[in-house]
C-alpha cells in the first residue's frame, strides 16, 4: 500500500490537464479516478517550486528542499493582521491570506527522488490554540539528532512538514473567530488531503503518515489518528475548498494516517474537567496545597466521573473493568512502570528522604522524596504512596483552578482555559459543559443561565447548539472503536507519552486513551507510557520514538499497509 503503483507514476509523468492530475494523484484511493473534488484542480503541488537551504545534522551538512508556505485549502480564511498568541501578547503575522491554513515542506536531498519514504507530519498547537505557520528548518541551522526530532527525521530521510491550522484564539479579517471546533481537525484533515491528492508529484509516500504533537498539539494529533475517513467532517472540508470533496459533498480521498506520535494530549474537552477534578480530590490534593479555590464546584465535577468511567466500558491492564474504583491503582501500575523502565535504561532514582532532582519552568529545582521507595540495584520499586505522589504533582506545578479546562465566565477563576475553541464564529467564546454554562456569571457576555434563562441541560440539548457536535469533532473517544462504513478508520500505530509530573491534564485521559485504542481491533501497536519525571512536554525521548516510528514503519510494510 506504501508502495507507489505505476498508474500514479504515469500520472504524475504525463498529466497536463489540472483536473485530470487531482483524479490521478490520490495514489491509494481506488474511486479518485471515478470523482474529482471540486477544488482539487486549484490545489496541485508544483514540485518545481522550492529554495535549496543547507543544515548541519550531527556535524555533517545537509542539503534540503523547502517547499515554502504550501497553501493546503482553495478558500483559506483572510485574517486578521493582529492576532493574540498563547501567552496574551499581540502578535503582526505576514501571510494574512492562508498563514493558518498553510504547510512548510522539508525534503532532504538525498530523498527527494523517493517514492516511499515517510512524511513526518508536525503540528503546533499548544494549549489548543491556532498554528501559525512556522518554519523549523532554517538555512545553516544545526541539529543534534539525539535531542532535536526535527533533526533527527531529517536525518532518518523524512519529509518533514510544519503544519498551520486554525483554533481557539485566531480572529479574521471580518471580525470573526473562525478557530472554533473542529477547525483545527478540518485543517489538519485538509492539510492530509492535499497530500493525498498530489501523492504521485511528492516526494515520500501519503500512506506513511507520522503525525507529532504535543499538549495540544498532542490532542489534535489524537483526534486526526481516531477520525479517519469519517463522513463527519465533510461539511467543514468543503467549505474550506479541501482536496477530495466533490460536487455532492462525497469524499474522492482518504485521511487516515499511518502513525501517531503524540505528548500528553489535552482531549476528551467535554469530560476533562471530571477527569481532573476526580484525580486531585481523591485524596484532598487541593486541599492539602492550598489550591482549592471552589471546593463546592470541584466535589460537584468529581462526582461525576464514576458514572463517566463506567460508561466508557474499558478494561483495565488485568482485563477487568477500569472504574473509578480501580482507577488509582492503574495510576500507581504506571507510575511504577514507568520508574522501572528508567531504571532499566540505567538511570539512578533518589531513595526516600533523598533529595530528587526536576526542572520546572526551566529552573533546577529539588525536593526530598517521601512517596517513593526504590531498590537502585534490583531496578524495582519497592513501594509508592499514591496521596504524597499527587501530593508532590501539584506542589512542583501548580494546579489549574476548579474548573480546569471550561473555565471562562466565573468569577471563581480568572483563567480562560479551553471556553474559546466553542460557540460560533460570531462568539468569542462558550461554555462548553453544563457546570460552565450553569455558573457562568458574567453578565451580559451572552453565555450560561445567568444571561439567557436556559440550563446547560436545556441549551445543549437543543438542535440550534452546535457545542456538543463540536465536542464530540475534537475527542478521539468518539471515534476510537468506530470502524466500519459508517464509522472512522483508526490509526493502526501509536506512540503515546505523558510526564509523571504533568498536572495540565489528568493521568486518566491518556490512560482511557490507551485502554480505548488497545480495545480497537484495527489499531496494530499502543506503545503508551508514562514518562520518568517529565513535566508537560514532549519530544524529549527522540532516539526512542525515532527508533518505533521506524519499527512501525516496517511493521506496516510487511503488513502492506
Amino acid at each position: 500500500m506504501h508502495q507507489k503503483n505505476t498508474t500514479l507514476k504515469a500520472c504524475a509523468l504525463g498529466a497536463s490537464l489540472l483536473l485530470a492530475l487531482a483524479a490521478c494523484g490520490s495514489g491509494n484511493d481506488s474511486n479518485a479516478a471515478a470523482a474529482v473534488g471540486v477544488s482539487d484542480s486549484a490545489l496541485v503541488f508544483d514540485s518545481a517550486k522550492y529554495t535549496t537551504i543547507n543544515v548541519t545534522i550531527d556535524g555533517a551538512q545537509v542539503p534540503v528542499r523547502w517547499y515554502r508556505e504550501v497553501c493546503y485549502v482553495a478558500k483559506p480564511v483572510a485574517m486578521a493582521a493582529t492576532q493574540t498568541a498563547l501567552n496574551g501578547s499581540s502578535t503582526t503575522i505576514a501571510n494574512t491570506a492562508c498563514g493558518y491554513q498553510s504547510m512548510n515542506i522539508f525534503v532532504p536531498e538525498s530523498a527527494a527522488a523517493s517514492n516511499d519514504t515517510a512524511l513526518y507530519f508536525a503540528v503546533n498547537n499548544s494549549g489548543w490554540f491556532a498554528s501559525y505557520i512556522r518554519a523549523s528548518v532554517a538555512d545553516g541551522a544545526s541539529f543534534d539528532s539525539a535531542t532535536s526530532h526535527v533533526g533527527a527525521a531529517l536525518k532518518a530521510g523524512y519529509v518533514f512538514i510544519d503544519v498551520a491550522t486554525r483554533s481557539r484564539g485566531v480572529a479574521a479579517a471580518d471580525g470573526s473567530w473562525p478557530g472554533k471546533a473542529p477547525a483545527p481537525v478540518v485543517d489538519a484533515k485538509a492539510a492530509i488531503r492535499y497530500l493525498r491528492l498530489n501523492d504521485a508529484r511528492m516526494p515520500g509516500s501519503a500512506s506513511r503518515i507520522v503525525v507529532n504533537g504535543t499538549s495540544g498539539g498532542g490532542a489534535l494529533s489524537s483526534i486526526i489518528g481516531a477520525s479517519g475517513n469519517s463522513a463527519d467532517y465533510l461539511p467543514y472540508l468543503a467549505s474550506v475548498g479541501a482536496a477530495g470533496i466533490d460536487a455532492s459533498g462525497q469524499s474522492t480521498l482518504r485521511d487516515d494516517v499511518l502513525a501517531i506520535n503524540a505528548y500528553c494530549p489535552i482531549t476528551d474537552l467535554g469530560n476533562a474537567d471530571l477527569h481532573y477534578e476526580w484525580l486531585y480530590t481523591a485524596f484532598g490534593t487541593r486541599a492539602a496545597v492550598g489550591r482549592n479555590p471552589n471546593p463546592s464546584g470541584s466535589a460537584q465535577l468529581a462526582a461525576k466521573f464514576s458514572a463517566y468511567q463506567q460508561g466508557l466500558k474499558l478494561a483495565n491492564s488485568g482485563g477487568a473493568a477500569l472504574t473509578a474504583d480501580n482507577m488509582m491503582d492503574q495510576i500507581r501500575q504506571e507510575v511504577i512502570r514507568s520508574a522501572e523502565v528508567y531504571m532499566a535504561a540505567g538511570g539512578t532514582i533518589p531513595d526516600l528522604g533523598e533529595a530528587m532532582p526536576y526542572t520546572s519552568a526551566g529552573a533546577a529545582k529539588s525536593y526530598i522524596n517521601d512517596w517513593l521507595d526504590v531498590d537502585n540495584g534490583a531496578r524495582k520499586v519497592v513501594s509508592l504512596d499514591m496521596e504524597k505522589y499527587l501530593k508532590f504533582v501539584a506542589t512542583q506545578a501548580t494546579l489549574k483552578a476548579a474548573p480546569a479546562f471550561d473555565q471562562t465566565g466565573m468569577s471563581v477563576t480568572a483563567a480562560s482555559g479551553e471556553s474559546n475553541l466553542f460557540g460560533t464564529d460570531s462568539q468569542k467564546y462558550s461554555n462548553f459543559t453544563e457546570y460552565g454554562w450553569d455558573n457562568n456569571d458574567a453578565h451580559g457576555d451572552g453565555i450560561g443561565y445567568d444571561d439567557t434563562g436556559i440550563t446547560g441541560s436545556r441549551h445543549f440539548s437543543l438542535a440550534a447548539t452546535p457545542i456538543m457536535t463540536q465536542v464530540k469533532l475534537v475527542n478521539p473517544m468518539a471515534y476510537i472503536g468506530t470502524g466500519g462504513s459508517s464509522g472512522a478508520d483508526t490509526a493502526p500505530y501509536w506512540y503515546v507519552r505523558h510526564g509523571t509530573r504533568d498536572r495540565d491534564t489528568a493521568f486518566t485521559v491518556s490512560i482511557n486513551l490507551a485502554r480505548a485504542l488497545q480495545a480497537d481491533p484495527n489499531v496494530q501497536e499502543v506503545n503508551y507510557r508514562l514518562a520518568w519525571n517529565q513535566p508537560h512536554a514532549g519530544n524529549y525521548d527522540v532516539p526512542e520514538a525515532m527508533a518505533w516510528i521506524a519499527q512501525a514503519l516496517k511493521a506496516a510494510a510487511a503488513k502492506g499497509l
